[in-house]
């Protein structure tokens, strides 16, 4: 939709969402003097400042924040009607920006990635792999993936694996070298492959199963990763103890390369979701994505967490 369609309206909409008029051009697919002149002259029609404008930041006035309430819901409706026209017109497509864990992505969607795209070529999909926790609204996601336990309560899901079970596991090799832990106090003198999360910067601690109970572990070790990937190829390295899920290492552990460590502290969790911030003026495209999701894993149904 151009600038021009409505009046100002959507580049300041935009610009107060994203805070800035960089990102806020980058969406618009403009340039950001075209966005400032644009909201410049809604300003002069309406008689009133909407943002304070500073060499480094840009923030709503009072009355930018009284109009943008206003007019944000009709906003949002015009641009998602102009959206479903273009779809009519050239079937689904777009850019479709998905945020999620390493994991989630090699362990669910990797697989659908190929039959997704020969299906809809009209959708160019942008993966953001982080295994961190991310505001999907606020970096411009469309959805994000991650275990039912880590999403908001107010976002709506869609369940795309059952139950996930994450283990420790060690070579055989460190086995024989140093023996395997029988109890978690025996664990925290092990070495132990540790996790740090990018953002953060803090290490993660181990959930694990105590007399039913769950619990978090600080462990030691020689290695810090900071994905979630690389977790169980340090364990077939020999280098120490890995904490991944059970999905991950299933043929090692078969195939005995790699070797169960306390396996009655392994913790379940709800398996993978992906989420989104509501129901109302769902694009095409993520709509599509959900549909192939559901078709290919099962016929998962939007949940009603909203």
């Amino acid at each position: 939709m151009k600038l021009t369609q409505l009046d100002g309206l959507l580049a300041f909409a935009t610009v107060a969402q994203r805070g800035n008029f960089t990102a806020a051009a980058a969406q618009l697919e403009v340039t950001p003097s075209a966005v400032s002149q644009t909201v410049r002259q809604l300003e002069e029609r309406l008689g009133v400042r909407l943002l304070h404008r500073t060499t480094r930041s840009v923030r709503l006035t009072e009355a930018g924040e009284q109009f943008l309430a206003r007019v944000a819901p009709a906003v949002a409706e015009l641009t998602q009607a102009a959206a479903e026209l273009d779809e009519f017109r050239s079937g689904v497509s777009g850019v479709l920006k998905l945020n999620m864990a390493h994991i989630a992505y090699a362990a669910c969607l990797r697989p659908l990635v190929p039959g997704f795209l020969a299906r809809h070529p009209g959708i160019k999909l942008e993966l953001d792999l982080d295994d961190g926790f991310v505001d999907i609204v606020a970096g411009g996601f469309d959805a994000g993936v991650r275990l039912g336990e880590s999403v908001q309560v107010d976002m709506v899901t869609v369940p795309l694996t059952r139950q996930e079970r994450i283990c420790m596991v060690a070579s055989p090799e460190y086995a024989a070298r140093r023996g395997l832990p029988r109890s978690i106090e025996e664990l925290q003198r092990h070495d132990c492959i540790r996790y740090r999360f990018r953002k953060s910067q803090t290490i993660y601690r181990w959930e694990l199963m105590r007399e039913g109970q769950l619990v978090e572990v600080e462990v030691s070790g020689p290695l810090t990763v900071t994905s979630s990937a690389d977790m169980a190829g340090t364990a077939l390295d020999g280098i120490g103890i890995a904490h991944v899920f059970v999905r991950q290492v299933e043929a090692d552990l078969a195939a005995g390369r790699l070797v169960p460590v306390l396996p009655d502290c392994w913790p379940t969790f709800t398996g993978f979701h992906l989420y989104y911030p509501t129901r109302r003026q769902m694009p095409a495209k993520l709509r599509a994505f959900i549909d192939y999701c559901g078709e290919k894993l099962g016929g998962a149904a939007a949940g009603n967490r909203e």
